[in-house]
């Protein structure tokens, strides 16, 4: 840490930073720590290991824009890292499962991010098996702020499995009307996309064959004729909407309004918003 730098505690134990809670659906002690330097550093590796690359908008891509952010606010120092991290390590693992290749991440035995491969080519979330390869994922870069298409590609990444349903529908069309500022939902948009598949899939037996998440938002920003940067306002409108119209009243953990919320915050503390 440099002299010019006060020191700060160690661990995450600061009330002011971006934590794994933030960006992560995970729980208890790891979800209140500050996202450290040496945390993504140790996941960078362990990607690089495995993957033989650390794939654009996963989970050591997401740790380091946030751990940029805390040594940006100075909770945390460049050489810090957190105590679960140190002592109960990250891992990234891989199994075979139906002919693909299944990788999941975790930190401190906690999952934050997983992949799956068919023939070669690799796929975010849902988007497994229709060959594309995980680098052409967005990174989620917080010193220019991350756009509303790409809060939408993440959840591609952290919920791209789920079978869109109304909740989701809603969610994603709320986010198009704020990325657009068209004060209505796009023909043939994403929007009109998640609402098809959610009225569609309740009538499909298996899940299998149901649209996915990650069918409809894998290339959210290419699909949106204009973008923005995520602000707390924005954030509000997609979880109303989503908590409107989900039976329980309440968030999917990983969906699209915890990605928009997530990037609304990392937006927040990096001063982009």
């Amino acid at each position: 840490m440099s002299q010019d730098q006060p020191r700060r505690p160690q661990g995450g134990d600061q009330h002011y930073g971006i934590k794994y809670g933030d960006v992560f659906d995970v729980k208890e002690d790891l979800a209140s720590k500050n996202i450290a330097p040496r945390d993504a550093a140790a996941m960078q590796a362990a990607e690089n290991r495995v993957l033989g690359q650390t794939p654009r908008g996963g989970p050591a891509s997401v740790m380091q824009s946030a751990a940029d952010v805390n040594q940006s606010l100075g909770v945390v120092g460049h050489d810090d890292i957190t105590d679960i991290t140190r002592y109960q390590g990250v891992n990234v693992a891989e199994r075979a499962a139906d002919g693909r290749r299944v990788i999941a991440e975790a930190v401190g035995g906690q999952v934050v991010g997983g992949y799956a491969t068919r023939g070669g080519g690799a796929a975010a979330g849902g988007r497994a098996g229709q060959g594309q390869d995980i680098s052409s994922s967005p990174a989620i870069v917080a010193g220019g702020g991350i756009t509303i298409g790409e809060a939408l590609e993440a959840t591609a990444l952290t919920s791209g499995n789920k079978p869109v349903d109304m909740s989701d529908a809603a969610a994603i069309q709320a986010a198009e009307v704020k990325a657009t500022g068209r004060g209505q939902v796009m023909p043939g948009g994403i929007g009109a996309e998640a609402q098809a598949a959610a009225n569609l899939n309740p009538g499909i037996w298996r899940d299998e064959d149901k649209t996915k998440l990650g069918d409809v938002l894998g290339d959210a920003t290419d699909r949106l004729p204009d973008d923005k940067t995520v602000t707390r306002e924005d954030a509000k409108r997609v979880v109303a909407a989503e908590v409107r119209n989900d039976p329980n009243a309440s968030p999917h953990p990983g969906g699209v309004a915890a990605s928009t919320a997530a990037a609304a915050r990392l937006n927040q503390k990096a001063g982009s918003t």
